[in-house]
């Protein structure tokens, strides 16, 4: 009997011990984990939070942002000739400066479109410029280098044309040289009609711009 009493005491707390590793292992080290788990997934879920609110914050930055490169992008289309194929914006250019010497008065007497170039082909002597201002020709190259990987094209058109004076041939080269989208004389030769009465002028131009290749 004392016998099973001493077994007895020594059972008992090795069966505690047991217990108390058994419920660490298996019920405390389990819990821990759970959570460390939810501490981890709440940390990642406030880092989220905290970026969710900070895009919030910078939104209206972000979209102010968004429509000035939209604008920037819509200006800088401007600067091309439109149309689409080439084709088509080669004839909107003679148009636009058929348009401008028919309205200062002008007479058209031939007209030609030329074959576009590739800008990269065109020979550097050919980028003399005789009538615009020096900045325009490095206006055109901004634009066009600015409008990234796009093939850009050189449209061309030839006009002859008379002019009832010189007062109408300085509109026609100020309403060119300003206006959207650019363009550039390339040529330009003047004559008088009849020099005992030199009023008339006979002209001949090559007015350029630039087409934006898709």
């Amino acid at each position: 009997m004392k016998r099973n009493k001493k077994l007895l005491i020594i059972a008992i707390p090795v069966l505690v011990v047991l217990c108390a590793l058994f419920f660490y292992e298996d019920v405390y080290l389990a819990v821990e984990s759970q959570i460390e788990s939810i501490r981890e997934d709440q940390d990642l879920k406030m880092k989220m939070l905290k970026k969710y609110d900070y895009l919030r914050y910078q939104r209206p930055e972000f979209e102010k942002q968004l429509a000035e490169l939209r604008e920037r992008a819509k200006a800088q289309s401007a600067r091309f000739v439109p149309g689409e194929p080439v084709s088509i914006a080669s004839a909107n250019l003679q148009a636009l400066v058929k348009g401008i010497i028919i309205e200062r008065r002008g007479t058209l007497t031939s007209e030609r479109i030329s074959k576009p170039e590739d800008l990269e082909k065109v020979p550097p002597q050919q980028a003399a410029v005789a009538v615009p201002p020096p900045g325009k020709v490095q206006t055109l190259k901004k634009a066009a280098a600015s409008a990234g990987p796009s093939r850009i094209q050189v449209l061309s058109v030839s006009i002859d044309a008379t002019l009832p004076d010189i007062s109408a041939l300085g509109d026609i080269l100020y309403s060119i040289e300003t206006r959207t989208p650019d363009l550039v004389i390339k040529e330009l030769d003047v004559r008088v009609r009849n020099f005992r009465e030199p009023r008339d002028l006979l002209i001949k131009m090559d007015v350029i711009g630039l087409y934006e290749g898709k």
